[in-house]
């Protein structure tokens, strides 16, 4: 698996809240193994005290994408460094289940194996991980924030030509309907404000003699 891959656990923590719409879906233990979706070995250490651990970490992750979405990268990277510092991880080469379809030989990869204390420096260690590998493969400027309001969720862009602005297509669609509309509104408002100017002038237009 490649590690570029573990950034969508950042993305994930992340957008477990949305801070304009005041919900919280990170409230339970099961929502903890929820965010690590098919790694179930690891989803099955989690107890109630990850919930508040990875709340916190959540915080410091949306730092990093929102320094990066306001185009500061050297904060965005201190703040992801500060994070690699306190969850190490501790990357392993894998492949005795991935046979090459060709060979018939391992496909070796690199894996992250998990040596931490808990399940919420486990998931947090494999997050930044990722986080950090595409940052540097790709660029600070590919970690965003959603630009359609009110949403605020995160993502990564990894287009060819660095044009994401949303964090979905939903949000995408819904931005697009919202310009449509403010166009449609100017539109009418110049419209109506020149129909207003040619009735004045007719107005004030002296009579002509017949």
């Amino acid at each position: 698996m490649e590690l570029a891959y573990y950034s969508d656990y950042a993305v994930r923590l992340v957008n477990s809240e949305e801070p304009r719409r005041g919900t919280d879906a990170l409230t339970s233990v099961e929502a903890v193994r929820d965010l690590f979706g098919a790694s179930t070995q690891a989803a099955a250490r989690a107890v109630d005290a990850d919930v508040a651990r990875l709340r916190a970490v959540r915080v410091r992750l949306r730092g990093i994408f929102e320094a990066a979405d306001e185009g500061d990268e050297v904060r965005a990277v201190d703040l992801l460094n500060a994070l690699l510092l306190e969850f190490p991880v501790s990357p392993q080469i894998s492949g005795h289940d991935y046979l090459d379809d060709t060979t018939g030989r391992p496909d070796w990869h690199m894996h992250l194996a998990d040596h931490a204390v808990n399940a919420s420096a486990a998931y947090s260690a494999t997050a930044c991980m990722g986080l950090a590998v595409q940052l540097t493969t790709l660029g600070v400027d590919r970690l965003g924030i959603c630009e359609a309001a009110p949403c605020r969720n995160a993502y990564v862009d990894t287009s060819t030509n660095r044009s994401r602005r949303y964090c979905s297509d939903r949000c995408a669609t819904r931005a697009n309907v919202a310009a449509y509309r403010a166009r449609k509104r100017l539109e009418n408002d110049r419209s109506g404000r020149s129909s207003l100017t040619q009735d004045a002038a007719q107005e004030a237009a002296p009579a002509t003699d017949r």
